[in-house]
């Protein structure tokens, strides 16, 4: 939903939770319209292409690992 979201865009937008977008494949190899997200502007950071290591990461990132 992150490239096609407006909504949930906004509604990350309107929290002061950190938020870390997550994505199992590198959607800059997939299809040119998955190359735009509506969440990571207002994303703590984004990790992608890391297959299910990705959570992990994301995990570590608000650990301060």
């Amino acid at each position: 939903y992150t490239h096609t979201s407006i909504a949930l865009g906004d509604a990350i937008a309107a929290v002061k939770t950190p938020v870390v977008e997550v994505h199992i494949s590198n959607v800059h190899k997939r299809e040119t319209f998955r190359h735009h997200s509506f969440l990571s502007a207002s994303c703590k950071g984004v990790i992608l292409g890391f297959g299910l290591d990705s959570y992990r990461l994301a995990v570590d990132s608000f650990l301060g690992i």
